[in-house]
């Protein structure tokens, strides 16, 4: 796949941001509490708000949104949430590329670390992170995250 382009998301990009972010963690619901799948699955109301806290990548191809990513600004630290690829995109490439987009722009703004969270389950988006240069620096307990634990990840920029 390598006819996609990305772009910083608007606020016209809420609904189709929402809507792949659910679309790509559905296949994984019944790992999830109620609490944490609406947390990580947001409606587009809550999207639209998190164009005033951070930047929010889209990755398009024939004008169909495949990919998105967003990023929040902690201190010396950068934190990636909202990572989805569109199912049956993934392993080709647009997680990656995205990825690079928003580490470019954490770089540029002077950002040390980048930092997530995910779950033992997603294992294609650890590998993904790995990869990527990410590593383990925790795992987080199930009392911290609406009953599900999972791994706190970084990478040093």
């Amino acid at each position: 796949m390598s006819g996609f382009e990305i772009r910083l998301g608007t606020e016209d990009d809420a609904e189709g941001v929402a809507g792949l972010i659910h679309e790509a963690f559905l296949p994984f619901r019944r790992h999830y509490t109620d609490g944490a799948f609406e947390y990580t699955t947001p409606g587009a109301e809550i999207v639209r708000g998190r164009f005033a806290e951070g930047p929010i990548w889209v990755a398009e191809e024939d004008g169909l949104m495949v990919g998105t990513v967003s990023g929040l600004p902690e201190g010396e630290r950068f934190y990636i949430r909202s990572m989805a690829v569109k199912p049956g995109l993934q392993g080709r490439g647009v997680g990656r590329r995205l990825l690079a987009e928003l580490e470019k722009h954490a770089r540029e703004a002077g950002f040390e670390k980048l930092y997530l969270y995910t779950m033992f389950v997603l294992v294609g988006a650890r590998r993904l992170y790995e990869k990527n240069g990410f590593y383990i620096v925790r795992e987080t307990l199930p009392e911290e995250w609406y009953g599900v634990g999972g791994l706190e990840m970084e990478k040093d920029l």
